[in-house]
């Protein structure tokens, strides 16, 4: 579990099949392989350290539903360690398991902050909502406008400067993760499922007084007992 807040931006060292090398610092502290990094919001493996670098493995799952499979040598990258118990949640529940790429759509200067807003596919757009949570590129921004298509979070300073969003422009691709609440909230409501699945069955009215007079307890409701 992580929190959408960068800790660093990390450098791509090397690109070999199946895997990246990406040179750090802030998050190799207290790491092991077998731990977890978050990488531009993709949760990954550390499989290997090397000083200043570490190494993860990355699946062909992982290259179809990121942008991590347009790394080259050099690109900047954001990570994060996972949230260690006990410590701040500073912004919101994330998973590291990115739900779909969207588009940086337009960049527009207000007042000191960026007003940035991206294209979504429907399998994002049902799940955004004003002042909602949503992790673009592993970074926890909240949603300020949208319609059916898109979306805008508003980018102050500090986080241009410090994660990658600062350099993203027109026509980029950028990893999504929506909140995990609203999918659970989804799957809960009566008669909804996840995408791609069937509608699950109504609920049953509660207790009526059909219900009340098929037990026996019709007296004193109108309704003659069975």
């Amino acid at each position: 579990m992580f929190t959408g807040i960068v800790e660093e931006i990390g450098v791509v060292r090397a690109i070999r099949p199946g895997q990246l090398a990406i040179s750090a610092r802030a998050v190799l502290q207290g790491t092991r392989p077998g731990d977890s990094i978050c990488v531009n919001g993709a949760c990954l493996t550390v499989t290997a350290l090397d000083g200043g670098s570490f190494s993860v493995d990355v699946m062909p799952e992982t290259l179809r539903r990121t942008n991590l499979g347009g790394l080259r040598a050099g690109d900047r990258v954001n990570l994060e360690r996972p949230l260690a118990a006990g410590g701040r949640l500073g912004g919101h529940f994330v998973q590291g398991h990115v739900d779909a790429t969207g588009r940086v759509l337009s960049l527009t200067p207000e007042e000191g902050a960026v007003l940035a807003r991206f294209e979504a596919p429907p399998a994002v757009m049902r799940y955004i909502v004003d002042k909602g949570f949503i992790a673009v590129d592993g970074v926890s921004l909240t949603v300020v406008e949208h319609d059916a298509t898109y979306f805008a979070v508003s980018l102050v300073a500090y986080t241009r400067e410090h994660t990658t969003l600062g350099s993203r422009g027109v026509g980029d691709l950028v990893n999504l993760e929506v909140d995990t609440i609203a999918k659970y909230v989804e799957r809960l409501h009566p008669g909804r499922g996840m995408p791609g699945e069937a509608p699950e069955p109504a609920a049953k009215p509660g207790i009526t007084t059909e219900f009340l007079a098929e037990h026996g307890f019709g007296g004193g409701l109108g309704v003659p007992p069975r």
